[in-house]
């Protein structure tokens, strides 16, 4: 606009000027004038502020970093502003740990080093290299093995940094734990390649490496080291530990009677009103709540149930492979919370929030806050989990009885009655915090401190029984109901399961919906399907097999080759528990499905599916050996699992004229090149 004005008024003063009648400059030019020189005034200064200004010059980091947080990402900052010297870092994928991090952090202070807890994948990792500028720094991994061998979720990209880079970590002090499961191929892989590697980029190894074992005792596996590890510790920095272990609470109650409806979490796992406002992505911190379409009974006999659920994800954005698992979050038993609320003499509908006592903790609540105590036992915290040994000696102070006192102290005690106490009366016993307070009559804690000693309620994973190609906008799941008795005449219930079970959906009636996410696995069809497969999967472990089979038969039916599918099935009587019977059965009339199946008390002698492999040595050696198919296993890991695969590599030396060590070796050439794969549990 004003460089089309400019020439007209131009125009006017010079005619004023030759008239002679008006001032050389009139009162708009001196306006126009002024305004000009005020704007080059203005660049001139503004150009000279931004020279003075230093310039911010930013450089590609070799990790993914977020620029925009990177404050909040730096543990350094916040260990030099609260006087820190010991950080615990976590890979969990089950909060365990997370706790085992929590406690170390938390003792240390009674040997002068004052701890954070840190979640790998909130910090900068490569400040790891600046930790030795920090008097007395300690860097302590408590990391979970996953799946085949995998980090956890959270430690992945600290894992591939690591893996990656060539970064000098000398004067690093270090030391880890590793939580896994020997029943698993890859018992702790995770914790000891960290411990392995670190080592060799030049950090200080302060104290040996630690493995808890999940499938025996990993409580007593950690106190146990913990507690060679703190001796070491005070001797590599010349420091003494100060006695007496005081017990400290990390989060402080604040009743909130007043705080408005709106603004209390019910049950959502991260964003407020997330639950009545969906919207995607839709992931662990975000649950798509999917409509049970179907819920129906597998089992036609002997007193157990096997569920069938279908789950309409349409509208939610996710996607599914088959092989992969759905992940389901769910509620604890209604009269369970209602008796703890009765043990702990606590108004459950009142509302509170439990906030850290440590201002630099990113972590600032245990569960989302506020929210009333219904809530948090309803939906944020384990309640059927047997308590670890640092509950019983919380618990242990809120005994009016010192025969009471005494008995919760000796089980979480490290002497040899004490570990034996503590294994018969809860472990063996299957007691939850809600037996103990039953059992132990004088101890009565306040139930504020019982949900910060609680961990948090988990997903349950079930493996996706159907094929996207085929239910695009529908996850099958199929799920045994877990209940049992226990020794102490109790019933104990599966969470998950027990869930499921009610929630049926009614014809004409309002929809019945479960907060749900995917996970992706690495359980997968070869790309070409003219490639042959071997399937072992008894009871449940047929889940991702249906997804399998399904997707091979639609292949088959738009006019493509697909190679043969064998399935090992097993169940314990065809009458009664043969699930899907039905769909097996055509499958195998069509030419898709080559089925073995073994039912195992249908006769007097027990055959499992182990016992069909090994009848069809031959078979299985041309399907692998021959034809480099790939082989899965589903189900049972303790037990099935390494039978399957100590027939597996039997029949590699037998029919494939190897040694037992080519055996094992080429069982885990198969495994790199994904040619076998287990999903597996214990």
């Amino acid at each position: 606009m004003a460089s089309e004005q400019l020439p007209v008024d131009g125009a006017a003063a010079a005619a004023a000027a030759a008239s002679g009648d008006e001032p050389f400059l009139g009162l708009l030019d001196v306006a126009l004038l002024a305004v000009l020189i005020g704007g080059a005034a203005f660049y001139f200064l503004r150009s000279r502020k931004k020279e003075e200004e230093p310039v911010r010059s930013y450089s590609i980091q070799p990790t993914t970093v977020c620029t925009t947080a990177s404050t909040d990402s730096s543990f350094i900052k916040k260990l030099k502003a609260s006087g820190r010297s010991l950080v615990v870092f976590y890979g969990s994928q089950t909060g365990t740990g997370e706790e085992f991090a929590g406690r170390l952090a938390k003792e240390g202070i009674r040997y002068r080093l004052k701890g954070m807890v840190a979640d790998p994948e909130e910090c900068d990792m490569e400040e790891l290299l600046q930790l030795k500028d920090i008097e007395n720094s300690l860097a302590v991994f408590c990391l979970a093995t996953y799946g085949e061998g995998d980090p956890t979720d959270n430690a992945m990209e600290f894992y591939e940094w690591i893996t990656n880079g060539d970064v000098d970590l000398t004067g690093l002090n270090y030391a880890v734990f590793g939580l896994g499961n020997k029943t698993y191929e890859h018992y702790n892989k995770v914790a000891i390649y960290v411990d392995k590697r670190l080592e060799e980029l030049g950090g200080n190894r302060v104290f040996e490496l630690g493995l808890g074992d999940d499938d025996a005792n990993i409580e007593d596996d950690f106190i146990t080291w913990k507690d060679r590890f703190w001796p070491a510790v005070c001797d590599h920095f010349g420091i003494e530990g100060s006695g007496e272990e005081v017990l400290i609470r990390q989060y402080r109650l604040l009743e909130q009677p007043d705080v408005q409806p709106d603004r209390i979490y019910t049950g959502e796992i991260a964003r407020l009103h997330s639950m009545e406002n969906q919207r995607p992505p839709f992931d662990a911190k975000n649950p798509f709540l999917a409509p049970i379409r179907v819920n129906r009974e597998l089992h036609k006999g002997g007193g157990r149930s096997c569920m069938h659920i279908e789950l309409n994800i349409d509208g939610s954005k996710m996607r599914y492979d088959a092989g992969d698992h759905v992940a389901m979050y769910p509620i604890n038993d209604k009269s369970l919370v209602e008796k703890l609320g009765q043990l702990c003499t606590a108004d459950l509908d009142t509302v509170f929030s439990l906030i850290n006592t440590d201002t630099d903790s990113s972590k600032k609540h245990p569960f989302p806050c506020p929210t009333t105590y219904r809530t948090a036992l309803t939906h944020y915290l384990e309640i059927t989990a047997i308590p670890r040994t640092h509950i019983l000696k919380e618990l242990a102070e809120y005994c009016t009885d010192e025969t009471d006192k005494q008995l919760l102290r000796s089980m979480a005690s490290l002497t040899p009655e004490g570990k034996e106490k503590y294994q018969s009366w809860i472990q063996d016993a299957c007691r939850n915090v809600v037996h103990i307070l039953e059992d132990i009559k004088s101890c009565k804690p306040p139930l504020d401190h019982v949900c910060e000693l609680l961990p948090r309620l988990q997903p349950r994973y079930y493996s996706i029984s159907s094929s996207a190609k085929l239910h695009p906008t529908d996850v099958h799941v199929t799920a045994v109901l877990v209940e049992y008795k226990t020794p102490t005449g109790r019933v104990n219930k599966g969470v998950a399961t027990t869930y499921l079970k009610h929630k049926q959906p009614q014809e004409g009636g309002e929809e019945v919906k479960v907060p749900v996410f995917i996970r992706k696995s690495q359980f997968r069809l070869p790309t070409k399907p003219e490639t042959p497969i071997i399937m072992v999967g008894p009871g449940t472990g047929l889940a991702p097999f249906r997804g399998f089979i399904q997707e091979r038969q639609h292949l088959r039916d738009e006019g493509k080759t697909v190679g043969e599918s064998v399935l090992y099935f097993g169940c314990r009587k065809r009458s009664e528990d043969y699930i899907y019977e039905s769909e097996l059965a055509e499958w195998v009339k069509k030419g898709t499905l080559n089925l073995k199946a073994a039912f195992s008390r249908d006769q007097e002698k027990k055959i499992y599916v182990q016992h069909l492999l090994e009848q069809d040595a031959d078979l299985i050696w041309d399907v692998i050996g021959e034809k480099k198919g790939h082989f899965y296993i589903c189900g049972d890991a303790k037990n099935m699992a390494v039978d399957v695969r100590n027939i597996l590599t039997k029949i590699l030396s037998t029919k494939g004229n190897m040694s037992e060590p080519d055996a094992v070796q080429y069982l885990k050439k198969m495994e790199a090149q994904k040619r076998y794969s287990a999903d597996v549990w214990s």
